[in-house]
């Protein structure tokens, strides 16, 4: 988005989406005279006319709706309530009554309340802004406990954890002393120890090679930064740009940014739904997705990619705190193959109408998800960009780099010839400076040589075939001459 002026994605579509309710709406209100105009003369021309009211009513329904979730990300709530009984009426709505103004009254009044003057509250303008330049919003540190407690790490296997959008890592870390600590109380009720090692940059512990490895990648140079003093690996750059092994994960834990961004192409695209799709992949069957998004962002198209990829899901509301704040909850799921059949979505898509029904994660059954007791390795993680801190890290450890950078037996010591020099050979080691030139002897001395660059012309006469003398050429010859001064004492 270089040389583009930022924006605010939010507000702009539902600018976009104010004329177009308030055109769907005059063409119902027009679409319903047609049909009242027809139906004693044309029967055919109301049925059709009435088929084009039905849509216009469906598009309209859909529209808000739409305006219904931006208006959520503005953090308009009232508005966004409004829009949600406007939706329910109007699909209930008879088409063939003689009342439409009060619907057309309340439309138009409910449009007008959108933030697209400057009606909208500064602050919340500038949290959308800050999205947009990368802002960072960190995962709360007691709910990731909760989730922590529906999740069962396997005993004496290490885990592989992955975070796409890391920030600066504190999420996923707690997510590493978690294993630890589930990895110390087997170890207790099992009679052995287990040890925690401390590790730079954490909170009073660090991750065990021998319970888990955390990868996370973060955009943010910064942030990356930090991140590597708290997880194994950090892939610094574009998530969407890295090369990552796939299905090599137990757990994947995404909180995405909540924002319409301007993908490759130039199109509009949502990030927490780019992020599920393209991240999924690389989560083992049978892992476990802690997907932690906004609840009115459980869009259809979002519910059918949870649907068709994951067995096992449940949804749990934020702490009351939280919730209030940000309106996030976190969706659980294993991984499992894509069926031939599509199931139902519809159970999932209700939390957006009835966030009340959403349980909180206090009441998170306790070992609810365990994670495949399956080795794996990640044999692939590249960042977009060179991470050259952990390349440096890579090269110390790295026998063949030190074996190659070692200086070998001839770069060592004092160096003799294997024959004995001509004339010449010393000439030119003495010219070059490649010997100090001190001599060792009864009268010591000191040989110092320099080359110079000399000029020598000769002229040739040339006679004709009769004898006859027709001129001379002359030829330059630019040769290298050697000079040696000795000092003596």
């Amino acid at each position: 988005m270089s040389g583009q002026p930022e924006r605010c994605y939010a507000i702009e579509q539902l600018k976009t989406l104010q004329g177009s309710i308030a055109d769907l709406t005059q063409s119902m209100v027009i679409q319903r005279a047609r049909v009242e105009k027809y139906k004693d003369t044309d029967l055919t021309a109301a049925r059709d006319t009435f088929s084009q009211l039905q849509v216009i009513r469906r598009n309209l329904a859909q529209a808000i709706g739409d305006a219904r979730l931006l208006l959520m990300e503005a953090e308009e709530y009232q508005t966004a309530k409004t829009a949600a009984m406007l939706q329910a009426g109007l699909l209930s709505f008879d088409l063939m009554s003689n009342v439409y103004r009060p619907v057309y009254d309340a439309i138009q009044n409910f449009i007008k309340e959108f933030p697209v003057d400057g009606t909208t509250n500064a602050a919340v303008i500038g949290r959308l802004m800050n999205n947009v330049k990368l802002g960072y919003y960190p995962t709360d540190p007691d709910n990731i406990s909760l989730i922590l407690r529906g999740i069962q790490f396997p005993e004496g296997v290490t885990t592989n954890l992955f975070d796409p959008c890391c920030g600066c890592g504190k999420a996923l870390q707690q997510f590493q002393i978690g294993a630890q600590r589930s990895g110390s109380d087997l170890a207790r009720r099992s009679g052995g120890m287990s040890e925690f090692s401390a590790s730079a940059g954490s909170e009073g512990y660090g991750a065990r090679d021998d319970d888990c490895y955390a990868y996370g990648v973060e955009l943010d140079e910064s942030r990356a930064e930090e991140a590597q003093t708290r997880l194994h690996r950090v892939g610094f750059g574009s998530f969407f740009y890295s090369q990552v092994s796939h299905e090599t994960f137990h757990l994947l834990f995404l909180n995405p940014p909540y924002l319409s961004v301007l993908n490759e192409s130039g199109n509009r695209s949502r990030h927490e739904k780019r992020f599920l799709i393209e991240s999924l992949c690389h989560l083992m069957y049978g892992g476990l997705l802690v997907y932690v998004i906004p609840y009115y962002r459980l869009t259809p198209d979002i519910c059918r990619v949870l649907v068709d990829n994951f067995e096992g899901l449940t949804v749990w509301r934020f702490t009351d705190s939280e919730f209030k704040k940000f309106k996030q909850i976190a969706v659980l799921g294993l991984r499992k193959r894509r069926s031939e059949m599509p199931e139902d979505t519809l159970w999932l898509e209700r939390y957006t109408v009835n966030p009340a029904a959403i349980p909180s994660l206090t009441e998170i059954p306790e070992n609810q998800y365990p994670l495949p007791a399956q080795p794996l390795e990640v044999k692939t993680f590249k960042g977009e960009n060179v991470n050259e801190k952990e390349l440096e890290q890579q090269l110390r450890r790295c026998d063949s780099f030190a074996q190659l950078m070692a200086r070998s037996e001839l770069d060592k010591g004092v160096k003799r010839p294997l024959l004995p020099l001509s004339i010449s050979q010393i000439g030119l080691i003495g010219g070059s400076g490649m010997i100090n030139g001190l001599i060792q002897c009864d009268a010591p001395h000191i040989i110092k040589g320099r080359i110079i660059k000399v000029t020598r012309t000769e002229s040739e006469d040339r006679y004709a075939a009769n004898g006859k003398h027709i001129g001379s050429e002359i030829h330059e010859t630019i040769s290298n001459k050697m000079i040696f001064n000795v000092l003596t004492p």
